[in-house]
């Protein structure tokens, strides 16, 4: 795919069969998901990661990611990588936020924080969140 960045991370990530075949739909290198944005493997692989730690079910994840897309797409979102990557995002901050002690108020506290952040960074220039 261009403009991928290349396969997930093999450290730390161990995907089971139905994590796998859910990516087949995604463009492959070297026969792993492609995807366009780093944040897209990470989003997944973070999920993942609290699925296999006992955050919340495989299954409350399908579920949550599943009426993501149907809202998404009640709303007129187009169904392409983007939109599937941003449900993913909204699905996981709102099983963190019903299954921990971080809400969903601080979680966009800290989106913000961090969209300021890159905002106020030079180009090329590491990404710094000021801490509290």
């Amino acid at each position: 795919m261009p403009g991928s960045l290349g396969k997930l991370p093999e450290r730390g990530l161990i995907l089971d069969k139905s994590a796998t075949e859910a990516l087949t739909p995604l463009a492959a290198v070297d026969g792993q998901p492609a995807f366009e944005e780093a944040w897209q493997a990470e989003v997944l692989a973070i999920a993942d990661t609290l699925v296999q730690n006992g955050m919340f079910s495989a299954g409350e994840w399908s579920d949550a990611l599943g009426a993501a897309l149907e809202t998404a797409a009640a709303d007129g979102a187009v169904d392409n990588q983007e939109t599937y990557y941003r449900c993913a995002l909204q699905a996981l901050e709102t099983l963190v936020a019903s299954n921990s002690e971080i809400d969903q108020q601080a979680m966009a506290g800290k989106r913000e924080d961090w969209e300021q952040a890159y905002l106020s960074t030079p180009h090329g220039q590491p990404v710094n969140l000021k801490s509290d």
